[in-house]
């Protein structure tokens, strides 16, 4: 077979995917960490290079012509077998230094990570550490993270995980705020209380509605998409929020706002791709955070 017989840029047929699956160039941009102008370059690039047009606008957005439609299973395929290639080596690896990726919510990467980072990072300098904070599930299988700190069993055959526990989160208010709005002795009594919303997530609400308290969308006063700054509008006493109890109870600004209700409580995994399980650096990584998570020292957990 020769290889050498046509050119073809994987560049562009990733930028191509890229804004496929995400259904802009910025968007796109934003999951491949490259600028919007070099995205829309590449998918130009590729365009005049197969002689098709593959995205037409629709609104603020870009969908797939039917070429592109089309075109698409075989960049699917083409992004498989790359993250298939790059896993094969790095699970290959013996050396224990190198690149080493973990991602995990907001919240546990900014609370629980970074002193687990930091012990590893002495104990094996040659390790290059980076932690994503990010609140959406990362595709391990493309090679977006190594690691990845979830609340579910991982579902892919790919996959493998280790549950390490279960971890707890209530709710919390400042002081001044609860003061305001006067105690919360029972359900009945959140019918006038201002909730810290997740942005357009309306799972936090439902949640606790499903808990038997009477709370609607209207309840929400403010809100934000980002988890840290849920949690700081909860400290400066905009309504009240949720956080892990680890974190909320050490903060001394706010209180648990109904020490009646049952905490929520979910599930700890730790996952990673089956095949860079074999690499070394990969394997302590893994196994340092699960020691620290639920060691003598990771009281986080609860069993």
């Amino acid at each position: 077979m020769d290889i050498g017989s046509r050119s073809f840029d994987w560049n562009r047929a990733r930028a191509f995917l890229a804004v496929a699956e995400e259904g802009s160039l910025s968007a796109a941009a934003r999951a491949l960490g490259a600028a919007q102008p070099t995205i829309g370059r590449q998918i130009a690039a590729l365009e005049a290079e197969l002689g098709v047009a593959l995205f037409e606008r629709a609104g603020r957005g870009l969908t797939l012509t039917p070429t592109g439609a089309d075109l698409l299973a075989h960049a699917r395929a083409m992004g498989e077998a790359a993250g298939a290639l790059s896993l094969a080596a790095t699970g290959r690896s013996e050396a224990l230094e190198g690149a080493v990726t973990i991602t995990a919510s907001e919240a546990w990467a900014v609370f629980v990570l970074p002193p687990l980072i930091a012990a590893l990072r002495r104990a094996y300098p040659g390790l290059s550490v980076t932690l994503l904070a990010r609140n959406e599930i990362s595709d391990l299988r493309r090679r977006e993270a190594d690691i990845a700190i979830r609340n579910a069993a991982p579902e892919d055959p790919e996959l493998i995980g280790r549950k390490l526990g279960e971890s707890a989160a209530t709710l919390y208010a400042a002081p001044e705020y609860l003061a305001s709005i006067g105690p919360l002795r029972a359900a009945e009594d959140f019918k006038r209380c201002d909730l810290v919303g997740f942005g357009e997530d309306s799972s936090f609400v439902a949640g606790l509605a499903a808990r038997g308290l009477p709370v609607t969308g209207r309840n929400v006063s403010v809100s934000s998409a980002n988890h840290l700054a849920h949690w700081r509008l909860v400290i400066a006493g905009a309504g009240i929020g949720v956080m892990m109890t680890e974190v909320g109870d050490a903060e001394p600004d706010v209180v648990r706002a109904a020490p009646w209700f049952e905490p929520f409580r979910f599930p700890v995994w730790l996952v990673a791709h089956r095949e860079l399980r074999l690499s070394r650096r990969v394997r302590v990584v893994f196994d340092h955070l699960a020691d620290g998570i639920t060691g003598p020292g990771g009281r986080l957990i609860k069993e």
